[in-house]
């Protein structure tokens, strides 16, 4: 591997072992900061729970962030993954609990400042609101299952020291469940920016294809475990007995109540399972561990009247959730204009944008008018907030047409390689797909939904169906197979002159 590549990777690194030394406190906090764990047992436990979440779950979640924006070059990956791992760093040196995922959507939004990439609203509303629902979710649960938990310990009546066994041995196990879920779930923050632009190839070993994504995540993981050995101590004290003290029953049921949070926002399982069923689904993103373990202890705090809960530190740790992100945003657009201007290094590749004569008449297909955008026609624009300006210079559009707009019009510069075809990840991909793409080879697309098109004209495997609950699962999944194509099959752009 290219040195320089992995000069790019250690800023990943950096972040998952920021993650590792502050988001191990959500997990085993309670537990040592209550004297029921060791902090060297609870570290080791950790780490082995958290490499196996992120390898086996870690896919959920992992996609949600990159529909914020899509870091498309390595330099700038590194640079917004270093960003959020300094934030998080300094909070670390603070003791505060803060949130990764605060961190790197604030360096993503950082990154599309600086690049003039559009960002997502609509995605970043949704990454937002569980800002919102994951401390309350957790309170919610951290105080249905203390009194549950409580109940059910005064109609058992354990001697004493019974109990004190059953509490250790319920603390091991719901930190394990907490660190793989914690894997699962945030590992997509530790790597998620790297995704797009990885530096690892797809191999086989013994017939089993281990993708460049999965390597992405083990190494990220390993990272994450070694920052929970090296720094976590001073973070698990804070959570554990800073905002609340907490007894060993309470200590438990809060890692219960943050794990199952942490769960929901992470299993595909659950989706499918709530899709089937034709019920609404839980969007699979990277959520605040330190948000839910906040919001269980906080519940829990509350039945109680909220007289043991020190309101000082949780306005510190709150006030740091807030000024996460922005830092975080200032952070990486400072270091970008750094390492574009003083090293010379490509931080992203311009984006081009053209509304032609195929693009115009998909967009009648797509229900969109495309009368008013005549003016447009044939102009190449390059970058997303320019052209969403001149767009909106020219035509009013609700959001979901505008989107479609700048969607259709991006030139993305497509080859469906021959060489490249033969390296492709085929345990990703349906028989069916693979051999569609292979009546593709040779062919150029300008546009992704051009290659789109083609693939879903020779099979119906590449077809989303009808956008139903039921088949959310699926075209989902479509989803996420069609931007490894993209992202797999794309030309390196060269940029052309501003409009």
């Amino acid at each position: 591997m290219d040195i320089a590549i992995l000069i790019f990777l250690s800023s990943g690194l950096f972040l998952g072992w920021s993650l590792g030394a502050n988001d191990a406190a959500n997990v085993f906090g309670t537990a040592v900061g209550s004297r029921m764990i060791r902090f060297t047992t609870a570290a080791l436990i950790c780490s082995v729970f958290i490499i196996l979440g992120a390898v086996f779950s870690g896919a959920g979640a992992a996609h949600g962030l990159g529909e914020l924006g899509t870091l498309n070059a390595l330099p700038g990956a590194f640079m917004a993954a270093f960003s959020a791992a300094l934030t998080v760093y300094w909070m670390t040196l603070a003791r505060l609990p803060v949130s990764t995922t605060h961190a790197v959507v604030g360096a993503i939004i950082g990154w599309n400042w600086f690049s003039g990439s559009v960002t997502d609203l609509s995605a970043l509303t949704t990454i937002m609101s569980t800002w919102i629902a994951s401390p309350i979710l957790a309170g919610i649960f951290g105080a249905l299952l203390y009194k549950l938990t409580v109940w059910v310990l005064n109609r058992a009546k354990l001697h004493l020291l019974r109990l004190d066994s059953y509490t250790r041995i319920g603390l091991i196990l719901a930190g394990a469940f907490g660190s793989y879920t914690l894997g699962a779930n945030n590992i997509g923050n530790v790597m998620g920016v790297f995704v797009n632009s990885s530096p690892f190839t797809d191999f086989t070993v013994a017939g089993v294809t281990i993708s460049s994504v999965e390597q992405l995540f083990l190494v990220g993981a390993i990272a994450i475990a070694v920052g929970v050995f090296t720094y976590s101590k001073g973070v698990m004290m804070m959570v554990g007995d800073g905002l609340m003290p907490l007894s060993p029953v309470a200590a438990w049921v809060v890692v219960i109540a943050q794990s199952i949070v942490l769960f929901l926002f992470s299993s595909i399982t659950l989706e499918h399972f709530l899709a089937s069923q034709g019920l609404p689904t839980i969007p699979l993103i990277p959520v605040s561990s330190s948000q839910a373990v906040v919001g269980a202890v906080v519940g829990i705090g509350l039945l109680h009247g909220g007289k043991g809960i020190r309101w000082k530190a949780l306005g510190s740790i709150a006030s740091g959730w807030v000024t996460t992100p922005i830092i975080s945003a200032l952070i990486c657009f400072v270091m970008l204009f750094v390492l574009q201007n003083v090293f010379n290094q490509t931080v992203y590749y311009e984006v081009r944008y053209q509304l032609s004569t195929p693009v115009l008449a998909h967009l009648e297909q797509e229900g969109v008018p495309s009368t008013e955008l005549t003016p447009l026609k044939d102009r190449e624009i390059v970058g997303g907030l320019r052209f969403q300006n001149r767009l909106r210079e020219v035509v009013q559009l609700p959001p979901e047409q505008e989107d479609k707009v700048i969607a259709a019009a991006e030139i993305h510069s497509l080859l469906i390689d021959a060489a490249k075809f033969q390296k492709l990840d085929r345990a990703y991909l349906s028989g069916e797909q693979v051999r569609a793409l292979e009546q593709l080879q040779g062919r150029a697309f300008a546009h992704r939904w051009e290659l789109y098109d083609a693939l879903a004209s020779l099979t119906p495997a590449w077809r989303k169906l009808e956008n139903n609950k039921i088949n959310k699962p699926f075209n989902k999944q479509l989803g996420q197979q069609l931007d490894y194509i993209f992202s797999y099959f794309e030309v390196p752009q060269v940029a052309s002159e501003s409009l």
